[in-house]
């Protein structure tokens, strides 16, 4: 069995020839929300994994194992909950309201301008339907919002290649005289 203890968080650093040449591990969000699990990657190897408490592994990460192979994971296509608002009944701001319902549940919660998307659940979907949202049935990856399941280092905005350097938006006067209203 081939041991895992590194995660490289989008495949960082790596090059896209390395990336091509590595194995692939298909792995749904149960186990990826897992610091601890076995699979079998592409070519047929068994795969133990022991990553630090706490880690979320997402599609595009790759793992690294002790003998120095790459296996990059993809989101294994599950079944999920496609949310969308009703163009004739409702307003974009349907989804808000209710990503802001779902989150005050706890329940992990995949967010996109036109869409949220969250695993099955009836109570939940007649809630929404009750909201009118449009719920679909879809069988996708399922890549949840950080949040509460794991803000751990190297998959905050680094992911999205910025880092939290010259975030600066100008929201106030960051020189500290105050406000001059002439």
């Amino acid at each position: 069995m081939l041991q895992v203890s590194k995660l490289l968080a989008g495949g960082q650093g790596l090059s896209s020839v390395l990336l091509k040449r590595a194995a692939t591990v298909e792995l749904d969000w149960d186990v990826r929300q897992k610091s601890r699990f076995d699979a079998t990657d592409s070519q047929g190897r068994h795969i133990g994994v022991f990553l630090p408490r706490g880690t979320v592994v997402r599609g595009g990460d790759v793992l690294v194992a002790e003998d120095g192979s790459l296996i990059a994971v993809q989101a294994a296509p599950q079944p999920v909950l496609v949310i969308t608002h009703c163009s004739q009944h409702g307003t974009p701001f349907d989804l808000t309201r209710a990503a802001y319902h779902l989150g005050n549940r706890h329940v992990p919660i995949e967010l996109k301008p036109d869409h949220l998307k969250i695993e099955p659940d009836h109570v939940l979907a007649g809630m929404l339907r009750a909201m009118h949202l449009i719920v679909n049935e879809a069988n996708a990856a399922f890549e949840p919002e950080g949040g509460a399941y794991g803000a751990q280092p190297g998959h905050g905005h680094t992911r999205h290649g910025h880092s939290d350097g010259g975030h600066d938006h100008d929201h106030h006067d960051h020189d500290g005289h105050g406000h001059h209203h002439h």
